[in-house]
């Protein structure tokens, strides 16, 4: 059974980076046919998409975000990373790690997941 668990800093300060990293146990990310998303909440607002990397390495991200956003992967430890430079305000949300079986924006599709990690931006 998949297990996903977000870590990092709960608190970011403004034009500061976004680090974050999702712990996978009972699957292999680097084998698996797979993919692992990044995605998050923000108050009030439903779940967004931010980006994946496939199980091969290959990422996609959201538009809005691509210039921002980068997602890395450890495959000997079987984590996955997100970074978000030059965040603000409207970046604080709750960040969820998911792992699904298709490459995909839709954030329902995404059937094991994380339980959130609140990040708020912050000075």
């Amino acid at each position: 059974q998949v297990q996903l668990q977000e870590s990092g800093p709960g608190l970011v300060k403004p034009s500061q980076t976004l680090s974050l990293t999702c712990t996978v146990s009972g699957g292999s990310i680097a084998i698996n046919p797979f993919y692992w998303a990044w995605i998050r909440q923000p108050p009030g607002k439903a779940r967004e998409w931010i980006g994946h990397i496939g199980y091969a390495g290959n990422t996609n991200y959201r538009p809005s975000l691509r210039s921002r956003a980068s997602i890395s992967r450890d495959t000997t430890k079987n984590q996955f990373s997100l970074q978000l430079n030059s965040v603000t305000p409207e970046d604080t949300a709750v960040y969820f790690c998911a792992r699904g079986d298709y490459g995909t924006s839709d954030a329902h599709l995404y059937t094991d997941w994380g339980q959130g990690i609140q990040v708020t931006v912050s000075s």
